[in-house]
């Protein structure tokens, strides 16, 4: 199968990089674009080839929501730069795991379906541990220089919003509400930061996406 193959050649890239630290593997991409799935195929194959995968998500590093929202629950503006918590991100997970880091790590921290804090435990990571972490901006100016590599999973809004119909009801409700949010909230605040951080530019390879079957990869 051709998305097989694909998956499999970017294992293979990524287990041949250099690195006398964990490797910090970011996956980043528009909501919707396949970033979690991708993540949990790399995943095994990565650890195929004798690493200690560690799986995290920006999910994780959610905001409260009465900060996620300061700036109201549609707007973009409020969307990339209020939803997460890079601070947390860098301090918890990505320095610890860093050249400069001791390897002690947590890998989530906050909940934001109850909207509390979680209280994870530290865990420590092997000088072989691969990091991937999917979400969205985490190619932003502040967290560029953290990962070791970079992956972006291209797909069109159009097409992110057709899967967002049918991915987010459980979440939303119903699709209407979902189109709002997106065509409101998430699709602007992801133009926002195009226009600002220029992730495909700064990304190590790119994933076409918009065929979940047939994804194909450029090398910037």
């Amino acid at each position: 199968m051709a998305r097989e193959r694909v998956v499999q050649q970017l294992a293979n890239v990524i287990a041949v990089l250099h690195h006398t630290h964990p490797l910090r593997v970011a996956i980043d991409g528009i909501d919707a674009a396949g970033k979690t799935t991708l993540a949990n195929e790399l995943a095994p194959l990565i650890e195929e080839n004798g690493y200690i995968v560690i799986r995290a998500s920006i999910d994780d590093f959610h905001r409260p929501r009465a900060e996620r929202y300061r700036q109201g629950p549609v707007s973009p503006q409020g969307y990339y730069e209020d939803a997460f918590d890079y601070t947390a991100l860098q301090k918890a997970l990505l320095q610890p795991l860093g050249p400069m880091g001791n390897g002690c790590y947590r890998r989530a921290i906050f909940d934001y379906r109850t909207d509390s804090p979680l209280p994870t435990r530290e865990e420590h990571a092997p000088l072989n541990a691969v990091l991937l972490l999917d979400g969205v901006f985490l190619l932003r100016p502040e967290l560029a220089s953290l990962w070791d590599y970079r992956i972006f999973v291209h797909v069109d809004f159009e097409v992110a919003l057709q899967r967002a119909l049918e991915r987010d009801r459980s979440l939303f409700g119903d699709a209407e509400t979902i189109q709002t949010r997106y065509q409101q909230r998430y699709i602007p605040g992801q133009r926002l930061y195009f226009q600002q951080a220029h992730p495909q530019e700064r990304a190590d390879v790119i994933v076409d996406n918009n065929d979940p079957a047939s994804p194909r990869l450029r090398f910037p």
